[in-house]
């Protein structure tokens, strides 16, 4: 299996890393900066060989070489600064979307696609538009990263272990994103049950600002071990068919009551890509908050049209 990550910055550089130490595949890593994805891969040659992985491992500036990639990786774009919202990164990011997009479908015979660069909803949109590649095989990151977030917080509040912690969260990766504490489960029981309404309200909010949070003590870039990290498990679930439930940026038709939009939720990830989205059975008030954040999406996008 061949990998191509779009953008050899702190998130594309981590994926490598990890894709080399799991031996998953041949690596690629591509950008348009001279010289950085090629001293990085060069790095990551060495660093296999510690690892006693034999993958074959490639840094470039030259797109051509995308030909033959099962899996394309999208980390291509500005990384948020304090005070910016992903939302603020729209105009210059959907800019350069749009050019990657185009050098993938030239060089490409419709592979899997999964788009890491922010707003995730919105640009993997624009993969999609400016591809035509299959929906399935098209799709982002982005809930699984906030759930991962949940899990930490939840671990740190209630001293459980991160093993027994199933935490749910669907719907935009943003300040609409929707931690979904009464469908969580701590060993088993749900973590509304575990603690009281204002502390699983904290946890919630605290999940959804954990990105900022992390912007503003970084000062200067945003997340990068913990993005990586939820990026290869996905493309893990894809490389060995395995089938697994996994939330992510996928293509709603029809499912939650949403049309013809990408957002956050539990889908079965395997070969194929988004093989089968999964329908959590959302009481009245999750299906607005639902709806609401689809719309919110819808109206973003409507500003790219």
């Amino acid at each position: 299996m061949k990998v191509t990550i779009i953008g050899a910055g702190n998130v594309g550089g981590q994926i490598a890393m990890l894709l080399v130490k799991e031996g998953i595949g041949d690596c690629l890593l591509l950008d348009v900066a001279k010289g950085l994805a090629k001293g990085k891969a060069l790095d990551l040659q060495d660093f296999a060989s510690l690892c006693k992985q034999d993958c074959l491992i490639e840094g470039s500036d030259d797109f051509s070489l995308l030909k033959n990639s099962d899996i394309v990786v999208i980390t291509a774009g500005l990384a948020r600064k304090p005070g910016m919202t992903r939302d603020d990164l729209l105009k210059i990011n959907s800019g350069i979307i749009r050019d990657v997009s185009l050098k993938i479908k030239e060089f490409t015979n419709n592979p899997i696609v999964i788009t890491i660069t922010n707003p995730v909803d919105l640009m993997v949109s624009l993969v999609y538009k400016f591809t035509g590649f299959d929906k399935k095989r098209v799709f982002g990151m982005g809930v699984s990263l906030d759930a991962g977030r949940f899990a930490n917080l939840i671990h740190q509040a209630l001293n459980a272990s991160v093993k027994n912690i199933e935490p749910v969260v669907v719907a935009s990766h943003g300040q609409a994103m929707l931690p979904l504490g009464r469908l969580t489960k701590v060993s088993g029981k749900s973590l509304d049950a575990l603690v009281s309404p204002l502390d699983a309200a904290r946890l919630k909010q605290e999940t959804v600002d954990r990105g900022a949070s992390i912007v503003a003590a970084l000062g200067s870039g945003s997340a990068y071990f913990a993005p990586a990290m939820a990026t290869v498990e996905i493309i893990s679930a894809i490389a060995k068919d395995e089938k697994r439930v996994i939330g992510v940026c996928a293509y709603l038709d029809g499912e939650y009551g949403v049309q013809g939009l990408y957002l956050g939720v539990p889908a079965c990830i395997g070969k194929s890509g988004v093989e089968k989205i999964i329908e959590l059975e959302l009481n009245a008030q999750e299906k607005e908050a639902f709806a609401q954040s689809a719309e919110t999406i819808r109206a973003q996008l409507k500003v790219l049209s």
